[in-house]
């Protein structure tokens, strides 16, 4: 695995993670207020059977560039653009995971056509216009304070709350995060720069883009037994009855589940490949 960087914008460059491959290639895109190390344990089992693989740190994430602006929609799918054209990767699948999937059905609805499929792993159906107000969805969404926190206590935390992770997906957890000289933690993503792009999701609607993907969608929606999985239900629905060709294959299991079971992730994408799905 390499990690390199990569200029998408004036002034901006994103860092990927890279595996060499020969077969179909995929880049990893991960969600709000996360980053690619999340993906490593899916990229590494996609690498094993032969697949290129580039994880991406978003902009304001990880180890990528820290802007003040280009959160809309339309900007982070032309940094997406910008990588595949800097990789040569011709129609490769783009998986995004959360509010990466909604980056990544954003990048699919753009012409021209640079992808052969999607992957949208619990996100990229998520519409926050549910809120009714942009005020009613900053006082529920907006980011927990941890500034201050240790990174010891974190790491303590997401063992305790994910007691069946494995090691890469407490390693991924703990790279949203700054680890300071008195040992507490800040988050790579400012609270500032979280907001915006909360506010760029709650006005994106998905339904408007369904119609602009033609190529198959692999819908994996999670179902961690929250209150809030009948609404999911319903977002996964309109996807289905919105987009041209899906499959969708429930699971249980947490919101991450590319770092629960980073296995099961690949596997199911590799099945997909291995029948057809994805001309």
């Amino acid at each position: 695995m390499d990690v390199i960087c990569i200029p998408v914008a004036e002034g901006v460059s994103l860092t990927l993670r890279l595996w060499p491959g020969e077969r179909v290639p995929l880049l990893l895109v991960h969600g709000l207020a996360s980053n690619a190390l999340l993906w490593q344990g899916v990229a590494e089992e996609l690498a094993s059977a032969g697949h290129a693989v580039a994880a991406v740190d978003q902009r304001g994430h990880g180890q990528s560039d820290k802007t003040d602006d280009g959160y809309d929609f339309a900007s982070l799918a032309a940094d997406l653009t910008a990588v595949i054209a800097a990789l040569g990767w011709q129609r490769p699948l783009v998986a995004g995971q959360s509010w990466g999937g909604n980056v990544a059905l954003q990048l699919a609805a753009r012409p021209p056509a640079l992808l052969s499929g999607l992957i949208l792993l619990d996100g990229g159906w998520i519409d926050l216009s549910r809120f009714g107000t942009w005020e009613q969805c900053h006082r529920s969404m907006a980011p927990p304070p941890v500034i201050g926190t240790t990174a010891a206590q974190v790491e303590s935390m997401l063992r305790q709350r994910h007691p069946d992770w494995p090691e890469s997906g407490i390693r991924g957890q703990m790279a949203c995060y700054e680890v300071r000289r008195d040992g507490t933690v800040e988050p790579w993503l400012t609270r500032r720069r979280h907001l915006s792009i909360l506010r760029h999701l709650w006005e994106q609607r998905p339904a408007a883009l369904y119609p602009s993907v033609d190529v198959p969608v692999l819908l994996l929606p999670c179902d961690d037994g929250s209150a809030s999985v009948s609404r999911k239900r319903e977002e996964v629905a309109g996807a289905e009855a919105g987009l041209a060709r899906s499959r969708t294959l429930w699971h249980q299991g947490d919101h991450d589940l590319h770092a629960q079971h980073p296995e099961k992730v690949a596997r199911l994408i590799i099945d997909c490949l291995s029948d057809g799905f994805w001309p």
